[in-house]
């Protein structure tokens, strides 16, 4: 019986195999065509923009809107690592808008809490296992947003890793193509279509659905017939945990993926908020290995950019987790958040509104003016 059932699962794995391959070669045609667009890009609607985000709040809360918005944030950062590449925004306007995408990915497990709306015990633990993403990532930004404004120590640090990649003496910011294999098919499209507003959407909708093909093949090639056999032994230590979050998120390309996950988990008793804390920061590091992907183009500010996300994500770990104190915070912080939704239920989604949606378009419509 059982060997019955591993031969019926392994054509599904082929299946998964070959759409994981063709996903990532989509996803590194989509990035290539999105920098070629971006790179032709020169009326006066997208300077407007990239002249906005010279304002690092406004840069920090169009990345918290857009990500909200599009329920991706390996999309946004993938395609503000195509904007780079293209010359089209400096990697100082670029950081802020990194670190918005971080917060505003945090929704959708926010959002999967509200599944448990009808029951009272469950929902209360369920939003606090959604809001604890979000308070953390809050937190690494209200740490790093002002030492990066005020001292640039992520993009000195990303710029000095950058050249180990990509070594260039005179290198002060301008981007350095590298072409890609996909580039005569991308350029060609480029000037077939020759309308860049165009093309520029098109390549969004294809990095979205690259990376959404992406996340569920892999997912169902490794992670879903073995999660909840281990799901008890991942939770064991927050070192393994951290880990476990970590390489999952790396595989599936999507932090959302991994963290919705725990929101049940946490929902249901079979895992404290606590255990599962460790497990959603190591998610948080995994996630950067899109903007990773998408800097293949050896363009020295798309890989400093790329290292930016991986650092902030890094040092926020490292330091919210190396100390209990600090540790304790996000996590109760949300426990408290979660009885009072309970109490009321309009609390949650006056968080959702205010958080990811009405703060940051009032901030961004009120510093344009």
């Amino acid at each position: 019986m059982e060997s019955w059932e591993l031969n019926t699962n392994q054509p599904n794995k082929t299946k998964s195999y070959l759409i994981m391959l063709l996903a990532l070669m989509l996803f590194i045609f989509s990035i290539d065509l999105l920098t070629v667009a971006l790179s032709h890009l020169n009326n006066n609607v997208a300077q407007e923009l990239f002249q906005a985000t010279k304002n690092p709040f406004v840069s920090l809360f169009i990345g918290l809107l857009m990500t909200a918005l599009i329920q991706s944030s390996s999309t946004v950062t993938a395609s503000v690592v195509a904007v780079v590449a293209a010359g089209n925004m400096s990697l100082e306007q670029a950081v802020p808008m990194v670190m918005g995408a971080n917060i505003g990915t945090t929704l959708t497990s926010t959002l999967v809490s509200f599944s448990y709306l009808m029951k009272k015990k469950e929902f209360k633990r369920a939003l606090s296992a959604g809001i604890v993403h979000d308070i953390f990532n809050i937190f690494t930004v209200l740490l790093l947003l002002p030492l990066e404004l005020y001292f640039r120590v992520l993009t000195r640090l990303a710029l000095y890793f950058a050249h180990w990649f990509s070594p260039n003496e005179n290198f002060t910011g301008p981007v350095i193509y590298n072409k890609v294999f996909t580039r005569p098919i991308t350029e060609w499209i480029s000037e077939t279509i020759n309308i860049p507003f165009v093309t520029v959407f098109i390549a969004i909708f294809l990095v979205f659905a690259a990376i959404k093909l992406l996340a569920s093949s892999v997912y169902r090639a490794f992670i879903s017939d073995s999660f909840q056999e281990i799901s008890n032994m991942i939770f064991k230590k927050n070192w393994l945990a951290f880990i476990y979050g970590l390489f999952f998120t790396a595989a599936v390309q999507s932090s959302t993926v991994t963290t919705s996950l725990v929101v049940p988990l946490v929902a249901t008793k079979r895992v404290t908020l606590r255990k599962a804390f460790p497990f959603i920061v190591g998610a948080n590091i995994g996630t950067t290995i899109t903007a990773a992907l998408a800097a293949i183009y050896k363009s020295e500010a798309a890989i400093a950019l790329a290292i930016v996300h991986f650092l902030f994500n890094t040092f926020g770990a490292i330091v919210i987790l190396s100390f209990p104190q600090l540790r304790n915070v996000p996590v109760r912080l949300a426990i408290y958040m979660g009885k009072k939704s309970v109490k009321s239920r309009f609390l949650g989604f006056a968080y959702i509104l205010l958080t990811f949606f009405i703060i940051p378009f009032l901030l961004i419509y009120f510093s344009s003016e």
